[in-house]
């Protein structure tokens, strides 16, 4: 739908990204309008694209899509604009004389004859040349935002082109479009280097190749890494941009001798950053040798007395590997303690929080996800929050990095520890590192054969292999979770065995794990409906939606995520006339539906009611899975609860957040756990097939653990090494770092 009218009043605008709640006054009535309008401001007249929605809280609202900003058609309406105040100096009664005096000229005035609006009495001669400044400035603005959609800007990113460029941002991008690598994360360079070439650029221009290497460089990270190596890097600029090597080496040495790039040597090789991420590491190798080398004024002298309490109070005798890491938290400021399941790394965080908290100090846990944040509350008995929440970090990650100096608020802890490291980026690290109070003891608490972050990094395992940070590796199962299959197996497939057979296990352990050898796609699919519909219930009381989760590797296929959520959908929630749906796209929305949330939200608002304890805010985030409530057809709405409780209404405009759940790719998995899982594993490229992409499917299984798949497969998997090692210089520069200082 289309609306023409004046924006009479703003009611909200997000200064970051231009998010805007305004009103629209058109010749029928009043609109209340939402959507990013930057470079608005009240009395402009817009032409809106968009639909019509209904707000659960505030009503009827007009959701915007593309907007542009229109040139009043009528001297009633020029009056009006000028006499919204939108001009410094110009009020109702000067909007009038002037409007009075010039007419249908007034436009051409104020861009042509500016001095002119001396005339009216009360305008200086100054004052005229002021307010024509201003009047040219904002209207030229918003065509900013239509030019920059042809690069794949959107408006709610074209304010910070603005911010950069200035009032000459449009021709400047002419002059040289590849400013736009600089000051934009994501944008499409070959449009740009479409257009540059067009107007003329030279194929070996500075300008083009410094774009193509900070493109490859930015490229790379999107894949897990923080730097190239030189000679893929040379590689890839002459394939892509068709140019010979003496031109990438001499830009090159120029983007050094500037400091946007920088080059470093790793293992006898060179390697290639962009000056943002090598930054990153730097300020965390740097933040590390602070924490380490600060006064541990944490520690606590009667820790081994403590201790032995301890073991008392949680009635078990712990091992000497968990006694070690225990006493590392305690001699060191900064300690890591890894090891798969089952090796006691819960029962050391439930210890060393008992015995701190004794002693007067605060505990406080995260991890870099709602799911593994809530697993780790339900496994200690204490809050856990997502580290985005407990560093309050919100939209800065849209702007990851621009955001690298971003100061935070101290967190409040004496010791703090961060579970699943492994999912932790190098950029979630740096603001980890900068918001701890010097002295704050930090524990980092993982699992690096798991896959690793889906942002660029390799954090846990850099820490790891630069030998300098106090370690301790469990690798003992206790004697209750070796009972379980699924730990057994679990190591097996760590350490590149077979699953266990009937002849390796003890009489007392517990049938867990299945592996169903099949070969036949139908079959599997077969076996999957049939597993998550009442097969299971002589292995337990299990419900589809309370306790079960299929994985699989792939989206693709028909034994990919798309085609598992419609075959079970279908199954599980099939269609009933007393269940509304809604179609959108591709997908079918159900009441009943298990759903997670694909992509960051930080503006939706969602309440909960908790045992009577009432809580509302904004934000749901990527990984998240609930379950549809109520579809709302007349108010064109659907209300989803999710796990924790969070009740949620997205217009139907916003579906493209939300994808079915029934089944999930292993990577969307990671930081949750199910009582029971069913992992389905078809023929796939071997990129997918890898042993860390299985272990960490396996590892999701609490209770019942069912694997579908060839057998060849799964053996491939269990030797195919993931081979895609990521590039970073972490490891280097706290190796660096402390040599020097040492």
């Amino acid at each position: 739908m289309k609306l023409e009218g004046q924006i009479e009043e703003i009611i909200y605008q997000n200064e970051t990204n231009s998010y805007t709640i305004a009103e629209l006054s058109t010749e029928e009535e009043i609109y209340t309008v939402v959507g990013y309008l930057p470079f608005i401001n009240e009395g402009d007249f817009l032409s809106l694209e968009g639909k019509f929605v209904t707000h659960q809280d505030y009503g009827r609202q007009f959701k915007i899509d593309t907007f542009e900003k229109k040139m009043p058609e009528t001297t009633d309406a020029l009056e009006k604009y000028l006499a919204s105040g939108i001009i410094k100096g110009i009020g109702p009664s000067t909007a009038k004389k002037i409007v009075d005096k010039f007419g249908d000229e007034t436009i051409a005035i104020f861009k042509f004859e500016p001095s002119r609006l001396a005339e009216i009495k009360g305008i200086s001669a100054n004052g005229a040349l002021e307010m024509a400044e201003e009047f040219n400035t904002k209207w030229d603005l918003w065509q900013i935002v239509g030019f920059l959609e042809k690069f794949g800007i959107n408006a709610s990113n074209s304010k910070k082109v603005y911010e950069a460029l200035g009032n000459d941002a449009i021709e400047e991008i002419k002059r040289n479009p590849y400013v736009l690598i600089d000051i934009t994360y994501g944008v499409d360079f070959f449009k740009i280097d479409k257009m540059a070439l067009e107007i003329g650029i030279d194929v070996n221009s500075y300008q083009r190749i410094g774009a193509g290497i900070r493109y490859g460089l930015i490229l790379a990270s999107y894949n897990g890494n923080t730097c190239v190596e030189k000679n893929n890097l040379y590689e890839f600029v002459k394939n892509k941009l068709s140019v010979e090597e003496k031109y990438i080496d001499e830009v090159l040495k120029n983007l050094k001798s500037v400091g946007k790039v920088v080059e470093e040597k790793i293992d006898d090789k060179d390697w290639i950053f962009i000056e943002e991420f090598y930054r990153l590491e730097k300020n965390i190798a740097q933040r590390i040798y602070m924490i380490m080398k600060t006064k541990n004024v944490k520690y606590l002298k009667s820790f081994n007395e403590q201790l032995e309490k301890e073991e008392i109070f949680l009635q078990m005798v712990l091992s000497e590997k968990q006694k070690e890491a225990l006493k590392q938290v305690n001699d060191s400021n900064i300690s890591i303690i890894t090891g798969g399941p089952g090796t006691g790394k819960t029962t050391i965080i439930k210890a060393l929080i008992d015995i701190y908290k004794l002693n007067g100090q605060k505990v406080v846990l995260c991890a870099p996800t709602g799911r593994a944040a809530k697993r780790m509350s339900e496994s200690t008995g204490e809050e856990a929050k997502t580290i985005h929440r407990l560093l309050d970090i919100g939209k800065i990650e849209d702007n990851k990095l621009e955001n690298i100096d971003t100061e935070f608020t101290p967190i409040d802890a004496d010791v703090l520890v961060i579970d699943e490291m492994s999912m932790v980026d190098v950029f979630l690290m740096n603001y980890i590192t900068k918001a701890i109070y010097m002295g704050t003891k930090l524990v980092l608490v993982g699992d690096s054969n798991q896959l690793p972050s889906v942002g660029p990094g390799s954090i846990l395992k850099d820490l790891i292999e630069s030998g300098k940070i106090p370690l301790t590796n469990l690798d003992k199962i206790f004697r209750q979770a070796a009972k379980s299959k699924i730990i057994l197996n679990a190591h097996k497939v760590n350490n590149g065995e077979s699953f266990v057979s009937k002849n390796e296990v003890q009489e007392d352990t517990i049938d867990d794990f299945f592996f169903i050898n099949e070969t036949s796609q139908d079959k599997m699919i077969f076996d999957t409906v049939s597993l998550t519909t009442g097969r299971l219930q002589k292995y337990g009381n299990y419900d589809f939606y309370e306790n079960m989760q299929i994985l699989t590797p792939t989206k693709k296929g028909a034994l990919g995520t798309k085609e598992l959520n419609k075959t079970l959908q279908n199954a599980i929630n099939p269609e009933n006339e007393n269940k509304k749906e809604k179609k959108f796209g591709e997908l079918i929305f159900r009441e009943g539906d298990r759903v997670m949330q694909i992509k960051n939200n930080y503006d939706i608002f969602w309440d909960r009611d908790i045992n009577g304890n009432y809580e509302n805010s904004t934000g749901v985030f990527n990984g998240e899975i609930g379950r549809v409530e109520k579809i709302d057809l007349s108010e064109r709405q659907m209300k989803v609860v999710f796990d924790d409780g969070k009740n949620v209404w997205y217009q139907f405009s916003e579906l493209d957040q939300l994808e079915q759940a029934y089944a999930v790719t292993i990577h969307k998995s990671q930081g949750s756990e199910f009582d029971v899982v069913v992992i389905v594993i078809p023929q796939a490229a071997p990129m997918l097939l890898t042993r860390n992409l299985l272990y960490t499917a396996i590892t999701r299984a609490k209770k019942l653990l069912v694997i579908l798949g060839n057998k060849n497969t799964v053996e491939f998997m269990i030797q195919n090494v993931d081979s895609k090692k990521r590039n970073t210089g972490l490891r280097q520069k706290i190796t660096q770092i402390l040599d020097e200082k040492e």
